[in-house]
């Protein structure tokens, strides 16, 4: 049974993303929906505190593809013991999918060599619901939402932006790099893949209401929007000043519980100091940053590691825990928050000292 239902999923996930690719050229349009049905729970699978009925896990991961390089091999067989132990329904990925310049084609063998081969553990033979990053741009942008891949390996599922609603969340992908400036005014050599994109001010208007529109119709518990760049970060990158001034307001004023993102090439948890957003960095799939880091913003951080890692969250109708992993699968730095009061209970390994930053 279990594999019959999986099937009718892959199914109807295909139905959807052939109807989309069928109308990708149109430029405004409402963000695809996928439904995606939890599997039930039983023993202790879901964790101290979380209950069968309406139970979500999952991973996430960012900046990851180098043909297993750069301990992404390692990162990749630690997600699969994780992933094993919690049960996960999906995996997310933050995006920069591909090094260094994403794929030449659909045909490129870097989908296979950084992909497929790499994350080859049983636990992640489950969906992976993607977005692109800049370095994506980089190369043949719509090779990766392409259907043609998913023949190639069924989990993959990208598309520039669209809606996860896996009760009791529902998550928002959101294309994030039509959105930084200086891509398009100082590329510094860099040719990105604009097709689908310009004019891009219409663009970025039609995906902002599409944003506003779902997150004001939804009635999840757990709202959570994914993107490549950062809002809040102490990372190399930073803060991305036109996210702030743009996408956050929206989330602030529908309540969003959770912004993921990549970018910075590592893990991070950040608290937004006049709402109840919670800003979550993993970009740390493989190559980091050792070292990296902006000094000069402290407000917020509860957590920053510069190392390789991924993150897990679990989500119940009641609770949400987060969990970030180093490439050795120790938790350095777990968080659960409880709806509808959202008290938070921080337990932390290996804290940073934010009084020297």
């Amino acid at each position: 049974m279990g594999d019959q239902r999986q099937c009718h999923e892959w199914f109807m996930l295909g139905i959807i993303y052939m109807s989309w690719f069928a109308s990708q050229k149109i430029v405004s349009a409402e963000l695809e929906r996928l439904d995606l049905k939890v599997q039930p729970r039983t023993g202790n699978s879901s964790g101290k505190g979380y209950h069968d009925d309406g139970f979500l896990s999952f991973l996430v991961v960012g900046d990851w593809g180098r043909k297993g390089a750069f301990n992404q091999s390692h990162v990749a067989f630690q997600m699969g013991k994780i992933g094993a132990k919690l049960d996960i329904d999906f995996v997310v990925s933050t995006g920069d999918n591909f090094y260094n310049n994403g794929l030449s084609s659909q045909h490129d063998p870097a989908f296979r060599q950084s992909f497929t081969n790499i994350y080859k553990y049983r636990s992640l033979q489950t969906h992976w619901f993607s977005v692109l990053g800049n370095h994506d741009y980089r190369g043949d942008a719509q090779a990766q939402l392409s259907p043609f891949l998913r023949q190639i390996d069924a989990r993959w599922f990208c598309l520039r932006s669209f809606i996860v609603n896996a009760e009791p969340a529902e998550i928002i992908f959101v294309d994030t790099t039509p959105f930084v400036n200086r891509y398009f005014l100082k590329p510094y050599g860099q040719t990105y893949d604009w097709r689908g994109i310009t004019p891009r001010r219409k663009y970025i208007t039609n995906l902002l209401k599409d944003v506003e529109s779902a997150l004001k119709e939804s009635r999840a518990t757990w709202k959570i929007v994914v993107g490549h760049h950062a809002i809040r970060s102490i990372g190399y990158h930073g803060d991305t000043e036109e996210l702030n001034s743009q996408l956050l307001p929206i989330l602030k004023a529908y309540d969003v519980d959770f912004y993921i993102n990549g970018h910075d090439h590592c893990l991070q948890h950040i608290s937004d100091t006049n709402s109840p957003i919670q800003f979550l960095t993993s970009g740390a799939g493989s190559r980091a940053w050792r070292g990296r880091m902006r000094k000069q913003k402290r407000k917020g951080i509860r957590f920053f590691y510069d190392g390789q890692g991924f993150l897990s969250l679990q989500l119940s109708k009641l609770e949400a825990r987060i969990a970030f992993y180093d490439v050795y699968g120790t938790i350095l730095h777990a968080w659960n928050a409880r709806k509808p009061f959202l008290h938070s209970i921080l337990t932390q390994k290996q804290p940073i000292d934010v009084s020297v930053l």
